[in-house]
């Protein structure tokens, strides 16, 4: 089973981004702002799948508009919508089997989301100055904001006597904190490659229906979380600012 962990990446990237945005000198002559669209996995981490499983991963999609704001840090804005899955079965115990838990329970979820975002990208390397255009840029980065989530979702249970309490459907509005990290590619003067993978803390332990539910059969005390990763494809504006001299003066450009 595959088992993924962020502890520090939040704090870490709201860090760099506050910084970041103090100490940052400004941009070149030159703003950049990219549009993009980019297409992955969201995947959900709860009651019913306790540790990060790539095999309950479902595809998403999300689009984006970003914007330099100096060297270092660029904000992007992003809705992005996806599948989720888990179930009981998947969770592998002692020798790889299934607990005895969630062998008595037989859960399953199901369902999707949307969520609407802001984050502060703290990109390590200068990728906004491209003197050679015929030459590769990248920079991995790090990122942290807050995002706005409609979920919906729908728990069931294969065990006969569970079914009255476990058997729900729903609708979640909430608030999620996403960090995570990447890297982007420009692969010319426009178009530009990306990979990230994010981790949304939620503060709800109700996104699977089960927070309520006795404390023999769930773990109330963790509050759930979902995932995106992907890969993208963005296209770069540019916008050239004029010196001082030339905007105080328009005739200086005749």
């Amino acid at each position: 089973m595959t088992v993924f962990r962020f502890p520090f990446a939040l704090p870490a990237g709201l860090l760099l981004a506050g910084s970041a945005f103090f100490l940052a000198t400004p941009a070149f002559a030159q703003h950049t702002s990219e549009l993009g669209i980019g297409v992955g996995a969201t995947n959900y981490k709860g009651e019913v799948s306790p540790q990060f499983q790539w095999q309950n991963s479902r595809p998403a999609l999300t689009v984006f508009y970003r914007r330099d704001i100096s060297t270092p840090v660029t904000l992007r804005a992003s809705l992005t919508t996806g599948f989720l899955r888990a179930t009981d079965a998947n969770v592998e115990g002692v020798g790889g089997t299934t607990p005895p838990l969630q062998q008595y329970r037989q859960l399953r979820l199901t369902g999707g989301l949307v969520e609407a975002s802001g984050v502060v990208e703290y990109n390590f390397l200068d990728y906004h100055r491209r003197k050679d255009q015929h030459r590769a840029h990248f920079s991995p980065y790090l990122f942290a904001g807050l995002g706005v989530y409609f979920a919906n979702t729908t728990v069931r249970s294969d065990n006969p006597d569970l079914q009255a309490d476990f058997n729900r459907q729903g609708s979640k509005v909430g608030i999620a904190i996403p960090a995570g990290a990447g890297i982007k590619i420009a692969l010319n003067e426009h178009f530009n490659l990306g990979a990230e993978i994010g981790a949304r803390k939620t503060f709800t332990d109700q996104f699977d229906h089960t927070g309520d539910q006795s404390p023999l059969l769930v773990n109330s005390h963790d509050q759930d979380w979902y995932y995106y990763s992907g890969i993208s494809l963005s296209y770069t504006f540019y916008k050239i600012l004029c010196p001082t001299p030339y905007n105080n003066d328009k005739k200086l450009l005749r």
